[in-house]
């Protein structure tokens, strides 16, 4: 009982602590406001439902940069702009298709696949070839004297020994950048990936390709995972022949936009705080998950700072990152820009991994910098973040990290479902969850007040 009443007493004085801190109290003010009146969620429905993909280049693209700087406006930026770059467009020209049969069979079975963005098509007639099943770049290096006029099969599946799921992306998403041209060096005339996924059902996922000059460019799809586990079990069983027909193009690059609003500071306006998501998604979905999430709870921020007063001592960005998905050329403009006016800018802050629930901030800063991020810990704890990590940053404010050396900071959501939709046509509206899109917001809001309170 001594114990028990020890750990009670222990409890109660530190929730007595917190409540008499100032930061603690207002961090919980900002929670209030996005847990009661948030508008994140009733967002996210407008910009999935009513825009849908919204791929660099396309029609959507432009009624999402329409509907960033409205959201902008009506969250209460003090100033909001459409910041001019030049993006990539790339079009998927049609339904992806591919079949397979065995040797000894007269009919085609259809499989469930999508075309790497960025792929170029196989033309009207298609093709149609003899498939080569590899499991890593190692297994195709030992095969390379087969691989000529075949379709390959990068049958390479997702880690489930990693908890950190994203590492398992990163280990997988080597086939589906470097395969195409790796298997084109050999005389492959086209490539099928396993799609980046450990989930349980037969969604292809897309994602960009790259493809190396030296080598001619092939077509490439992405297989769902049941898909490929039927064709692994054939191509090893017998003679299986692919047909596919895929219809990616590129069109001329065009014009497109990061969205950016901003609260000038009272003390230091020359000063900046960025926080952001990339407003650009992939065509097969609604790009909820991906980044929708990161979007809406830029502009909750804003929204939020805007209702309870908050008049922040340095200028605030709200940045909605055009074309991260197959080319990055929102977050290079933004650097550069950045760069070009001589900008400081003290932290930046992404959102790009879902919207699960919280559970880290990320953090790419000097020794010193970390120290101080560490600090905060129990500040934000209570909202869901209880890991504070060495290592944080995104895509899109990557090249403002490399451009300035600024700080950088990533909102890392629970990853266990994220790679279950993510690139898929299940990243839809239906997979967000409200409480843990809130939080999220809340989590990220927290940390920007300390830092534009406290510095770095």
């Amino acid at each position: 009982m001594r114990k028990i009443f020890s750990a009670v007493l222990f409890l109660f004085t530190i929730t007595l602590l917190q409540a008499q801190n100032p930061d603690s109290v207002f961090i919980k003010k900002i929670a209030d406001e996005i847990l009661t009146s948030g508008k994140a969620y009733d967002n996210l429905h407008e910009l999935t439902k009513k825009i849908g993909g919204r791929l660099a280049g396309s029609p959507q693209m432009v009624k999402a940069e329409q509907w960033g700087m409205r959201m902008m406006k009506e969250s209460g930026a003090e100033k909001a702009w459409m910041q001019q770059c030049m993006v990539p467009h790339w079009v998927r020209g049609g339904t992806d298709q591919a079949s397979f049969k065995l040797n000894n069979k007269d009919v085609f079975e259809k499989l469930d696949v999508v075309a790497l963005g960025n792929s170029i098509g196989t033309g009207k007639k298609g093709i149609v070839a003899q498939v080569i099943k590899v499991d890593s770049f190692e297994e195709l290096e030992k095969r390379k004297d087969e691989i000529k006029d075949k379709i390959v099969f990068y049958n390479y599946k997702f880690n489930d020994t990693y908890v950190n799921t994203f590492l398992s992306y990163r280990d997988a998403g080597q086939y589906r950048g470097q395969g195409p041209s790796r298997a084109a060096k050999y005389g492959a005339k086209a490539v099928i990936v396993r799609s980046m996924s450990h989930a349980v059902d037969n969604n292809p996922h897309t994602g960009s390709t790259r493809y190396d000059s030296a080598y001619e460019k092939i077509p490439a799809v992405a297989i769902g995972l049941r898909d490929a586990d039927r064709l692994s079990d054939q191509v090893q069983k017998t003679t299986v022949t692919v047909k596919m027909q895929t219809n990616g193009h590129f069109l001329p690059d065009t014009i497109g936009h990061n969205i950016i609003g901003e609260l000038i500071g009272t003390e230091f306006p020359d000063q900046y705080i960025t926080i952001g998501g990339h407003l650009d998604s992939w065509d097969n979905c609604e790009g909820a998950h991906d980044d929708g999430a990161g979007c809406v709870q830029t502009i909750e921020i804003l929204r939020a700072f805007k209702a309870i007063g908050y008049q922040p001592r340095h200028t605030i960005r709200f940045v909605l990152f055009a074309n991260e998905e197959n080319g990055l050329r929102g977050g290079n403009k933004y650097a550069e820009e950045a760069t070009a006016k001589n900008e400081k800018h003290i932290l930046a802050l992404e959102s790009d991994a879902g919207g699960f629930t919280p559970r880290a901030l990320g953090f790419n800063g000097s020794d010193e910098q970390f120290q101080k991020f560490l600090s905060w810990k129990e500040l934000i704890a209570p909202y869901g973040c209880t890991e504070f990590n060495k290592g944080g940053g995104g895509a899109d404010i990557g090249p403002l990290n490399k451009a300035l050396k600024t700080p950088m900071a990533s909102l890392n959501p629970d990853s266990q479902r994220y790679f279950d939709i993510h690139h898929s046509r299940s990243d839809v509206f239906e997979a967000v969850n409200k409480r843990e899109l809130e939080l999220g917001a809340v989590n990220m809001a927290a940390l920007v007040y300390l830092v534009d309170k406290y510095g770095l």
